[in-house]
């Protein structure tokens, strides 16, 4: 017999809302069975959610998220989802070196005009 899990159990277990799995479900991300108003998650639903949350957790979109599923479900199946999930973790590296290199060139500017303010505070005679 198949396991089942509720939505309470993988709140519990993922640290999510339920409001977060009903999304994900109204994404059409996941498909519970559903038993009046209770949802039914199976073991694939779970490891569905697993990935879900990862990909959230490294940058990626719904939208992303829903392409990549839906590789895996049609041809080329596992072998383009793979691929085409090294194409998109490759793109969210450039994506945050460029964040990173950013932030660096901010943090310089910053310094300097920190530097610039502190000199001319020492021109003028205005200690800190």
């Amino acid at each position: 017999m198949d396991k089942y899990y509720s939505i309470t159990e993988l709140t519990r277990e993922f640290g999510v809302s339920t409001r977060t799995l009903r999304f994900y479900e109204d994404e059409g991300l996941i498909h519970p069975e559903r038993r009046g108003r209770t949802r039914l998650f199976r073991a694939a639903d779970r490891r569905l959610i697993q990935e879900i949350l990862r990909g959230r957790r490294i940058g990626f979109t719904i939208s992303e998220i829903r392409e990549i599923i839906h590789v895996y479900k049609e041809p080329p199946g596992e072998s383009g989802q793979l691929v085409m999930l090294m194409k998109k973790v490759d793109e969210k590296r450039a994506e945050l070196r460029q964040k990173r290199k950013d932030i660096e060139e901010t943090l310089a500017e910053l310094d300097n005009v920190e530097e610039a303010c502190l000199t001319r505070l020492a021109e003028i005679g205005v200690g800190t």
